[in-house]
């Protein structure tokens, strides 16, 4: 009981942090959008430095095989697929509150999968030991910090209105709570489900990091201090999956 208890408390505590965004609900959509810009390639680099630094290891180390490869290739087009057929994506109408385009929902998307998976590895570490569970939770924490952060710019960037973006976001946040009770309710039986969401969030978000992030970035007015600028925000969210490689 006391590793359920522990579990799901942790697991809400880390979909709290998708609230991040409160900070700037007093901070004019005009100034957000510009600054945001930054925060959006701080996800690009959260995103890529997540799949390249920890996702793939962590398949490499359970046995990288050709269908692994496979599930990888799945999550891409699977996020092809859904924006194709939600046709956003090549939609001409500017984005606006009225009209989010499709780069914003696939995020929400693919943050629905990570927390998910994040609420499974919660949860199985609690099944594990209740030392080994907190350790996790707190890796996760420093995790959900800076992510959550970029999906909130994100889904503003993309035309949601500040409280809707924040809604949104905790709303996926909460899917942790659901991998969580997955966890425990089945217990050693989810180690062989791991294997599976692992790539297929990996391939979810280089397609939304690659596809999707940065294409929105060039956007911008090809200026030399903001492209500078982009770029360090981008090596800047690169750099809390550097640090988190000091906790596993």
């Amino acid at each position: 009981m006391l590793d359920w208890i522990l579990a799901i408390g942790s697991v809400l505590f880390v979909s709290a942090i998708s609230l991040i965004g409160i900070l700037f609900l007093w901070v004019s959509e005009s100034r957000i959008k510009k600054f945001f810009t930054y925060l959006v390639s701080f996800a690009v680099g959260g995103l890529f430095g997540d799949v390249f630094l920890h996702l793939i290891p962590e398949i490499v180390d359970t046995g990288f095989e050709t269908s692994t490869a496979l599930i990888l290739i799945a999550g891409i087009l699977v996020s092809f697929a859904v924006e194709r057929f939600l046709q956003w994506r090549h939609c001409h109408i500017p984005t606006s509150k009225e009209h989010p385009h499709s780069f914003a929902y696939m995020n929400l998307f693919g943050d629905s999968v990570h927390n998910f998976i994040d609420g499974l590895i919660i949860g199985g570490s609690y099944l594990a030991s209740i030392p080994l569970g907190i350790a996790t939770t707190i890796a996760v924490v420093f995790h959900e910090i800076p992510q959550e952060l970029g999906d909130f710019s994100v889904l503003v960037y993309g035309g949601f209105a500040k409280k809707k973006a924040l809604t949104f976001n905790f709303l996926t946040a909460l899917t942790a709570v659901l991998g969580a009770v997955i966890a425990l309710l089945l217990g050693s039986l989810i180690g062989v489900f791991v294997p599976l969401l692992v790539p297929f969030a990996a391939g979810n978000f280089i397609y939304i990091a690659g596809s999707d992030l940065i294409p929105e970035l060039r956007k911008d007015k090809p200026e030399l201090k903001r492209s500078v600028f982009q770029l360090f925000s981008l090596i800047l969210g690169i750099v809390p999956m550097i640090l988190l490689l000091l906790l596993e």
